[in-house]
């Protein structure tokens, strides 16, 4: 299939020629997913899709266009290369679009060391249907688990190709087996919930169906009762599970699209402390078995490993080439792109120094104060930085969880919290963001 999708983005390149076109780069993919949901221990939706997808840039001097399409007969490329071209003609100027210089692209890579494709074959429905039925047992086996709400297990693989009319040509595959569940306890207004789930590289390092189950319905069972807290200003430790979503808003700050834009709460802060000293945020697109990792980005650029926040101080934006232009800095090998648009900066595989303390012990030290294991909605604002958002989880009294807590707004100020958070030592190791517990001072809980 590699050189086969090879040939399609090198026949989308020559026909862009033909077209026209004075620059372009084309994308081929060849994804496969199957997804099994199972209820009551018997089947509820199967599904399987699968299929070549394709996209093309073109360039006429400063001007751009995509296409895509999921029909891969030589007429279609054709077709496709004359609307770009087309499109492109009547889109605005842009003095930061262009290809790599040649220069820059990625000549060589080790696609056996970033391990990103598991060579066992593919599973059958039946073994997933197992795995979920396996999984929605265990939760059903906890005592207090009412019923399952849902147990999914999904498989997918997708191999890519990238060229362009500067000379790069590359391509790889990644796989991914994913397993589930969510469990609900109570009834009506008293009803909660709770989920576990993971998802790996190889099948292989797959937890096995029982622990997932059991954890989701520990989780939910837990939840049991929960009521809103006191309102005041109290410590608030973000469970690993969640955590990551709050390093997120500093990458997303730091992403130099919102850079550019002016819509960036971190602009002009290159250089300042963003975070507290002795904590680094570490990029590394070349981990092995690890979800966002990479040998080149979508403009071949090569992958490597860098440091987004150092000793807490800020050092870099996420920039792709268009992104570095407008900035006037160099890419930072962070593009990436879908069949359908132009290459846009995002992040990929980080790592938030951990501390010493486990999230147990972090709780004994605060002693009174908020556990926070599930969020939902969001102000953010993009500009300052001021922050609202819907939370969850368990009360602490003298350092333990005393009772399950829900309907709580958090709000503070993301510049302020972010350079006074304490980690603890639980990342996962095989997630692409390991980001541990976080503690943050002194956040505003709006309860009772």
């Amino acid at each position: 299939m590699s050189d086969r999708l090879e040939q399609l983005a090198s026949d989308l390149l020559a026909q862009a020629r033909k077209a026209g076109a004075d620059a372009a780069d084309a994308i081929a993919v060849d994804g496969t997913s199957i997804s099994i949901d199972v209820l009551n221990g018997r089947l509820e939706h199967a599904e399987r899709s699968e299929g070549v997808d394709i996209g093309l840039r073109v360039l006429i001097g400063q001007r751009q266009a995509c296409v895509s399409a999921s029909d891969i007969k030589p007429e279609t490329l054709a077709t496709m290369a004359a609307r770009a071209v087309a499109m492109a003609r009547e889109a605005p100027a842009d003095d930061t679009l262009g290809l790599a210089d040649p220069d820059q692209l990625a000549r060589e890579w080790d696609l056996a060391a970033l391990d990103l494709a598991d060579p066992a074959a593919e599973p059958d429905p039946a073994t997933l249907e197992a795995l979920a039925c396996r999984a929605e047992a265990a939760a059903l086996g906890v005592e207090g688990v009412s019923q399952v709400q849902s147990a999914s297990a999904g498989y997918g693989r997708r191999a890519i190709h990238v060229a362009a009319s500067n000379g790069f040509s590359g391509g790889y595959a990644r796989t991914d087996t994913a397993l589930s569940c969510v469990a609900i306890t109570g009834s009506g207004s008293g009803m909660e919930r709770d989920y576990d789930g993971e998802t790996r590289i190889y099948a292989a390092d797959m937890p096995d169906p029982e622990t997932i189950g059991r954890r989701a319905g520990e989780r939910t069972v837990a939840r049991n009762g929960a009521r809103r807290p006191r309102t005041g200003a109290y410590p608030v430790i973000y469970d690993e599970r969640i955590s990551t979503g709050l390093i997120g808003h500093l990458l997303q700050a730091a992403n130099g699209a919102a850079v550019a834009r002016g819509a960036s709460w971190l602009r002009g802060a290159l250089g300042t402390q963003v975070l507290p000293e002795g904590l680094s945020i570490i990029e590394d697109p070349r981990r092995p078995r690890c979800a966002g990792s990479r040998p080149f980005d979508a403009e071949g650029l090569p992958t490597t490993r860098r440091a987004i926040v150092e000793d807490g101080v800020l050092c870099g934006w996420t920039l792709d080439l268009a992104t570095a232009r407008k900035l006037g800095m160099r890419s930072t090998a962070n593009a990436a792109r879908g069949t359908s648009g132009p290459p846009a900066p995002v992040t990929g595989n980080i790592s938030l120094t951990q501390g010493t303390l486990s999230r147990e012990a972090m709780m004994r030290e605060i002693g009174t104060g908020l556990l926070v294991t599930s969020m939902l909605g969001s102000s953010i604002n993009p500009n300052t930085g001021d922050y609202s958002r819907g939370a969850s989880g368990f009360w602490i009294e003298n350092g333990e969880i005393a009772y399950p807590v829900n309907e709580i707004t958090l709000a503070g100020s993301l510049p302020q919290m972010l350079r006074s958070i304490v980690p603890a030592n639980d990342a996962r190791p095989h997630l692409s963001r390991r980001v541990p517990s976080l503690l943050v001072e002194g956040l505003t809980l709006a309860g009772d």
